[in-house]
C-alpha cells in the first residue's frame, strides 16, 4: 500500500510541477525574442526567431558548449568577465533583465536542441 501511494504522489508532483516548466520555457523565449528586453535574435540564430543576426553563434546545442546552466547564466549575467571586447551586453550587471528574466532566459536557452 506504501508503495502505491508513493508512486501516486509521484505521478501527481510530476503532473503539478510539468506546466510550470513549459511556462517558463515560454517566458524565457518570449524574453529572448524581445527587442527590449533579451533581444538574443539581434545577434545569434534560434530555432523559429525570425531575421536573426550572426554576431554571435548559433544557440543551438548549448549543453554541449557549457558544462551546466549555472556557466551559461554567468555569461548571460555578464560576458564581459570573460572578454571585456565582447559585443554581448552584461545583461544582469546592467539591469537589462532581473535576476529572475535571467533564470528564465538561462533555462530557455539550456532547452535549444538537447
Amino acid at each position: 500500500m506504501k508503495t502505491h501511494a508513493a508512486l501516486f504522489l509521484l505521478v501527481l508532483v510530476s503532473a503539478c510541477t510539468y506546466p510550470k516548466a513549459q511556462q517558463d520555457l515560454s517566458i524565457g523565449k518570449q524574453l529572448s525574442f524581445q527587442r527590449n528586453k533579451g533581444n538574443c535574435l539581434a545577434c545569434h540564430v534560434i530555432e523559429e526567431g525570425e531575421a536573426p543576426g550572426n554576431i554571435g553563434p548559433a544557440l543551438q546545442h548549448i549543453q554541449t558548449r557549457f558544462t551546466s546552466k549555472a556557466d551559461l547564466k554567468v555569461l548571460i549575467w555578464d560576458a564581459t568577465q570573460f572578454n571585456s571586447q565582447t559585443s554581448m551586453p552584461p545583461f544582469g550587471k546592467n539591469k537589462i533583465l532581473t535576476p529572475a528574466e535571467v533564470d528564465h532566459v538561462v533555462d530557455y536557452i539550456w532547452s535549444l536542441n538537447r
